[in-house]
């Protein structure tokens, strides 16, 4: 049995730094120069023991914020890297361990709080006061389980995956669903057909939901010795109707079979979907059309990484992605074990106006 398939949390705790010497050459030109590199942003130096890096988002002013997620009682961090002077500085060292992020309207920070110790809530931070508001915590009197990632449409609906993959905390509800913070602060579940809502993004014209299925079937990975068996790895996509919700049956893009899937993902001008795919034979950013055939991929790790010696964890295994605004548009930003990384593209990102 592949340990690193069942248990793909546990061995982040150990990760060396990533080896990038003879990656495989990306494919796809109409997406990416064969020659394109990725490139090192920040390395964690914190101090930190184990967990991983994630939820990168571009804010208006071009810079991006992306969290440092540890384990158990540790506070997590969002970080703040400056494309104009290549320097990263914290944000905040208490996140009530964030994880995805994305950018309002008005400009606010807005972020899903996992388990494990943090806040199990979607909130918003005000950039210049440094105030966090919590938006919504529970769903019918029930908290969250652990949100996860999220995205934004024009009319201002945040949707958001709420799995479990770690922590003490018990579940109240009974799905692992995807749900949506209206602008009057409503929440709505949009969807429970999944078994493990993870990465989430919308199409350029609102009409179309990805959600990555990722079960890797534990809610508390590391709790005892035994290996979780793998449910799902797949990515949805989900029609909406002209209020945002779904409508007629999920359609499935991408099936990773037994290996592990996608975690974050997001999406180019074109409607390109860039899933970060975290499975051992394969690592890298997959980047599917709208039918869900491949148009290009980034490796960020080595093909064919065993997985099952825990004195030899897999590297490279990326975790979300983002496009960065304005001249940077065109530029892919990709947090990978602990670490954050780009590289320019030929295409273009999409961001709500």
């Amino acid at each position: 049995m592949n340990y690193y398939r069942n248990s793909i949390s546990i061995l982040f705790l150990l990760l060396p730094a990533v080896v990038w010497a003879d990656l495989p050459t990306p494919t796809g030109d109409t997406i990416v120069d064969p020659g394109a590199k990725l490139e090192l942003l920040h390395k964690r130096n914190s101090g930190l023991e184990g967990g991983l890096t994630e939820g990168p988002a571009a804010s208006p002013d071009g810079t991006i914020y992306f969290t440092d997620i540890p384990p158990g009682k540790q506070h997590g961090m969002i970080l703040r890297f400056d494309p104009d002077t290549d320097n990263t500085t914290l944000f905040t060292n208490r996140s009530s361990k964030a994880n995805g992020l994305a950018f309002d309207a008005a400009g606010h920070l807005v972020a899903c709080e996992g388990a494990d110790y943090g806040g199990r809530a979607v909130v918003r931070w005000d950039l210049e006061t440094g105030k966090k508001t919590v938006l919504a915590s529970q769903y019918q009197t029930k908290r969250f389980n652990a949100p996860n990632d999220l995205c934004l449409d024009r009319a201002g609906n945040i949707y958001f995956t709420d799995p479990k993959y770690t922590g003490h905390e018990p579940r109240e509800l009974a799905h692992r669903a995807v749900y949506c913070i209206d602008p009057d602060g409503k929440v709505i579940e949009v969807t429970h057909n999944v078994s493990k809502p993870n990465g989430i993004a919308l199409s350029p014209d609102g009409k179309t939901l990805y959600v990555a299925d990722h079960d890797n079937g534990s809610d508390n990975i590391g709790k005892d010795d035994k290996l979780p068996k793998l449910g799902p790895m797949k990515i949805y996509a989900f029609a909406l109707n002209t209020n945002g919700k779904t409508q007629g049956p999920r359609r499935t893009l991408v099936d990773f079979g037994e290996e592990a899937g996608c975690d974050g993902m997001t999406v180019d001008a074109q409607g390109n979907i860039y899933l970060t795919a975290r499975q051992l034979s394969r690592p890298g950013v997959l980047v599917i059309d709208p039918t869900g055939n491949e148009v290009a991929f980034i490796p960020t790790g080595q093909p064919n990484q065993a997985g099952n010696d825990p004195t030899n964890p897999p590297v490279g295994i990326p975790s979300n992605v983002e496009f960065g605004v304005g001249e940077e548009s065109n530029m892919l930003y990709i947090t990978v074990d602990t670490s954050l990384y780009r590289i320019r593209l030929k295409a273009n990102g999409y961001h709500l106006p």
